[in-house]
């Protein structure tokens, strides 16, 4: 076998083992087939099998047990707050969609400290056909960000839009806790009232401390873990 294709073979066992993992056919806990076993199921060398599990432990979605063998640990995708959980979890392999709800006048400044005027936009998120999240994004209505209503959104993206705006976020905090759904956001979530979700409310700012965005999340427990970074890593 040549050094390409014996890439272009771990390759595929590792993307093939991530999804069934991300998808939750492997769900945490589950022990995976034993080495052997994977190298007939996949028609390769055993050592592709370890180096194919080593990037899959490499991606917190298994731990190796020696003697024992390999189990699977991802529960859920990581909410990474560097990268906001939306491109953390479109990063995961998950097919992700997202319906816009809504865009309307007005907001919630929560704990922004903004008193001036606010537009807010509404989405919805699925894993396939399962509503995973909830978002509410409230942004200054400055400027042509005051038409959004009526303009909507740039490449039906809000990154873009607060860049066609000029706004660029720097810095900012994030508060993550449970709280139980009410009717109205178990209804779009198609959920039960009193559910438990991540609530995460995010607050962005500029250079200059101006606001920037402020989101509310509703996040499916079984979907998201929470991931934070600290210090130098290697």
């Amino acid at each position: 076998m040549s050094e390409q294709g014996g890439r272009s073979k771990r390759a595929r066992l590792v993307e093939d083992l991530a999804g069934r993992i991300r998808s939750g056919r492997l769900p945490n806990g589950e022990q995976l087939p034993g080495e052997n076993q994977l190298a007939r199921t996949y028609a390769v060398s055993r050592g592709t099998v370890r180096s194919a599990l080593a990037e899959l432990a490499r991606r917190d979605l298994i731990t190796t047990e020696t003697g024992v063998g390999s189990f699977v640990t991802f529960d859920g995708s990581p909410l990474d707050q560097r990268l906001g959980w939306a491109q953390a979890f479109a990063a995961s392999g998950a097919a992700v969609g997202t319906e816009l709800l809504g865009i309307t006048a007005g907001g919630d400044p929560g704990p922004t400290g903004y008193e001036g005027p606010l537009v807010t936009v509404r989405r919805l998120r699925r894993a396939g056909a399962v509503p995973v999240s909830l978002e509410t994004a409230s942004l200054p209505a400055t400027g042509h960000l005051a038409r959004l209503p009526e303009t909507g959104l740039v490449d039906g993206s809000i990154t873009a839009t607060l860049a066609a705006a000029g706004l660029l976020g720097i810095a900012g905090e994030q508060w993550i806790a449970v709280a139980p759904l009410d009717t109205a956001d178990a209804v779009t979530l198609e959920r039960e009232p009193g559910e438990l979700f991540l609530h995460a409310v995010r607050v962005t700012r500029d250079a200059r401390g101006g606001l920037v965005e402020h989101v509310v999340s509703l996040l499916d427990p079984q979907r998201f873990r929470f991931h934070l970074a600290f210090g130098q890593t290697r």
